[in-house]
């Protein structure tokens, strides 16, 4: 099966109003072609789940700086001051989650859960209207789990099938990204036939990926050289 396609075609599934998950961490990982095309195509109102905001001329922060994302689930934004001011403004909505809560609500959405037990917030207002159980005595919080209309990942290299390899720390949060969505497009610097990627360094089979299409060329590495 081929899923190689084109960008025009990547957008036809991100809509006005959708949920969407972006692979990266501090724009590292974040697919610029991609997110290029969806400010071309002026899309708004995204609920938008993602690490971080990365920076305001950079990845994922573009789109968030220009006011289209009107619910944001992440982990922080402090490398965006422009996220920041919409925050304070009341102009986006701001869903925090710990780090390593956000990659586990992202993982239980790819694997089919409902949600995962975290003790993080146990009597302080992070636990405020959430369901709590108990475990073995233990008091727990119930952190729903996190999936996307379309998650969007970057990958340093994909096969016509769409197995990905990623690109040393440009891995992050790609690969948990990239099983949470109901579609998953994958922008990618290299495309090879089945059968040219060795099978020990696949990270996401292609199963989990609906699309793949040619990166024009990442805008983030200057940022960390």
């Amino acid at each position: 099966m081929n899923k190689v396609g084109t960008l025009d075609e990547a957008l036809m599934h991100i809509h006005n109003g959708c949920v969407l998950m972006c692979g990266g961490f501090g724009g590292i990982g974040n697919p610029p072609t991609l997110i290029k095309g969806m400010i071309k195509k002026d899309i708004r109102d995204l609920t938008l789940i993602a690490n971080d905001t990365a920076f305001p001329t950079i990845g994922i922060g573009k789109v968030v700086s220009q006011g289209r994302v009107k619910k944001l689930i992440t982990s922080h934004i402090g490398s965006n001051p422009v996220a920041g001011k919409l925050m304070v403004e009341g102009k986006m909505d701001v869903e925090f989650s710990p780090q390593g809560t956000l990659a586990e609500r992202i993982r239980a959405g790819g694997v089919g859960l409902g949600g995962i037990l975290v003790d993080v917030g146990i009597g302080s207002m992070v636990e405020e209207g959430k369901e709590k159980v108990y475990v073995k005595g233990e008091e727990y919080v119930i952190e729903t789990a996190l999936t996307a209309d379309v998650s969007i990942v970057h990958a340093k290299k994909a096969d016509t099938f769409g197995n990905l390899i990623y690109d040393t720390s440009a891995r992050n949060t790609n690969p948990l990204v990239a099983m949470a969505g109901k579609i998953t497009i994958a922008e990618v610097e290299e495309i090879v036939p089945v059968g040219q990627l060795d099978p020990n360094a696949i990270v996401t089979p292609g199963v989990f990926v609906n699309m793949v299409i040619q990166s024009e060329g990442v805008d983030w590495k200057w940022a960390w050289e």
